[in-house]
């Protein structure tokens, strides 16, 4: 049981505010053919679309099967559309590169729903329609009404609860329409359908009810309904709503196929982006690489030196600096600057732990050894050599006698 209740849906734009639904309530029966009628603008396919789950409404509610939508999410809604809608178009919305068959296909692969299934089902819903001698065609080859009887096809084959049908004799003639609604009468035996339509004759004709709606209202209704006062059918289980991977990959393949020129022009540019990124990332990894070794090449002449003994030359340097521009005594005395000796300096001197530091740097620690290239000791050790002949004396070699 489908019903509405007090919905209202606004149209907003920055100077326009065009109320399609004001305050409609309807309720509808699990099996009848209504037919709803009214001018263009007066709300239909909104109310169409609400119920269909493609439009929110601003404000009301959707009860189904007893169930508030209110709280509804993208999720639920999804799942409520594959499970309980069937959309019939004005245009049909067949793919045309694909076979009648793969169209009407194309609505089971969200129900994760075999190959071998859909195919069966798919063959079933085309008999159902009087088409199973056309399968093969595109719908490029077919007549109007042949394409609308495929629409009705695909909206069938998932066996929807509810079947929602846009303006479906809009683009034929009359002897398809009677046609095609023929067939919509036949369906709505066991379910729930709701056509939109222009043509009152072809509507009191065939329809089981007529709602009518003027100005976003329900102004008429032949065959009103009072929820609860009918035996209401138990609601199907729900689908779960899923596509998968194979199916996927074979549906965009086969897309991609039956658009070669564009799929390879795509491609070309594609790949010239690509490869456009790899020469500027290759050109500054490159740069960035020969700027790092002329770095290291050039420190590399300027190594760092740890010296057992160190002062603080700066602090010497600053303290001569600032004797020298202190200020002299203005009564002609004498002043007195406190200078900084070489005796100081070494006061100051500091000693390091060499052999503590050479530990820690044979020990990798710090982890120095990815940071350099060499690491030399040197003991500032000179070795006194003398000459292996000594029948004249002994003659000192090294270092030079001279210095």
């Amino acid at each position: 049981m489908l019903e509405l209740r007090n919905i209202v849906k606004i149209y907003e734009t920055a100077n326009l505010r065009q109320v399609a639904l004001n305050d409609v309530s309807v309720a509808f029966r699990d099996s009848e053919f209504v037919a709803v009628l009214g001018q263009s603008g007066s709300g239909k396919t909104t109310m169409l679309n609400v119920v269909g789950g493609l439009d929110r409404f601003q404000s009301g509610d959707l009860v189904i099967d007893g169930i508030s939508t209110k709280d509804y999410k993208a999720r639920d809604w999804d799942a409520y559309r594959n499970n309980r809608i069937g959309f019939v178009f004005q245009s049909y919305n067949l793919i045309p590169h694909q076979t009648i068959l793969s169209n009407v296909e194309l609505a089971l692969t969200l129900s994760g729903v075999s190959r071998g299934e859909r195919r069966k089902r798919a063959m079933e819903a085309l008999e159902r329609v009087g088409l199973a001698e056309h399968v093969g065609k595109k719908p490029s080859q077919l007549s109007g009404g042949q394409m609308q009887r495929v629409a009705i096809a695909r909206a069938l084959i998932n066996d929807p609860e509810i079947l929602l049908a846009d303006e479906p004799t809009g683009a034929l003639d009359s002897k398809t329409s009677v046609q095609v609604m023929d067939l919509l009468r036949d369906v709505a035996q066991d379910r729930l359908v709701i056509m939109v339509t222009h043509n009152p004759e072809l509507a009191h004709q065939y329809a089981t009810r007529i709602v009518e709606l003027a100005d976003g209202e329900v102004i008429a209704d032949s065959r009103p309904f009072v929820p609860g006062t009918e035996e209401v059918r138990e609601a199907k289980p729900v689908r779960r709503t899923s596509m998968g991977f194979l199916t996927a990959l074979s549906l965009s393949f086969n897309n991609l196929m039956t658009k070669k020129g564009r799929t390879l022009m795509t491609s070309f540019a594609g790949s010239i982006g690509i490869i456009g990124i790899a020469a500027i990332l290759a050109l500054a990894n490159g740069t960035n690489a020969y700027i790092a070794q002329t770095e290291e090449e050039t420190l590399g002449a300027y190594p760092l030196t740890i010296q057992k003994s160190g002062m603080d030359m700066s602090s010497a340097l600053s303290a001569q600096v600032e004797a020298a521009s202190s200020e002299k005594p203005s009564d002609g005395k004498v002043g007195v600057s406190k200078l900084r000796t070489l005796a100081d300096d070494i006061r100051d001197t500091k000693t390091n732990d060499l052999a503590s530091l050479k530990a820690f740097l044979d020990g990798n620690g710090g982890k120095v050894n990815s940071y350099v290239n060499a690491i030399e000791y040197d003991y500032d050790v000179t070795p006194q050599i003398f000459q292996a002949d000594t029948s004249k004396d002994n003659i000192q070699v090294s270092p030079d006698q001279a210095m």
